[in-house]
């Protein structure tokens, strides 16, 4: 079976989506969401996957702000939850400024000492995998990331976690 996210024999098991403004509240909006909706699916605050998804919807959405921000243009969210076989969060921010694309995986410098150019060095770090794509579907570009959610997320969608101690 193929899904939605190109997977061949996985489960798409919840997704969300949304359109915001092209600025900070609107990048502030979508982190909250994210979190919200992440919580909602079993996925609690607290929990390392929650937050290290919740941090990279920041990062990515901060920079549809600061770098694919048009005027009069929303960027759009997308967080889906994936399983089994494997068990992953996908995040994805698409913004419509054509013009400029960040570098691929594999290419990221370090930034030195300005106050900008660490956002995607911490969402390589955080990510199993991430990288950017042309929207086929209008101007701009998408920038995913993937990351593991645990072995206590169940087949059905469900979770089992257990709050740290």
């Amino acid at each position: 079976m193929m899904s939605n996210l190109g997977g061949h024999t996985e489960h798409l098991v919840t997704d969300f989506a949304m359109r915001f403004t092209s600025t900070p509240r609107g990048a502030r909006l979508a982190r909250r969401l994210v979190g919200l909706r992440l919580h909602e699916w079993g996925i609690p605050h607290g929990t390392d996957a929650h937050d290290d998804i919740v941090l990279v919807t920041a990062e990515l959405t901060a920079n549809a702000v600061r770098h694919g921000h048009v005027p009069g243009r929303d960027f759009h969210v997308r967080l889906s939850l994936v399983g089994p076989p494997s068990r992953r969060a996908r995040i994805e921010v698409s913004d419509t400024r054509g013009e400029r694309m960040p570098p691929r995986p594999g290419e990221l410098e370090e930034p030195g000492m300005g106050d900008g150019g660490r956002g995607l060095l911490l969402v390589s770090g955080l990510a199993a995998a991430w990288d950017w794509r042309v929207r086929g579907e209008g101007p701009g570009k998408t920038v995913w990331a993937e990351l593991g959610v645990g072995e206590g997320w169940g087949a059905g969608g469900e979770m089992s976690w257990k709050a740290p101690t």
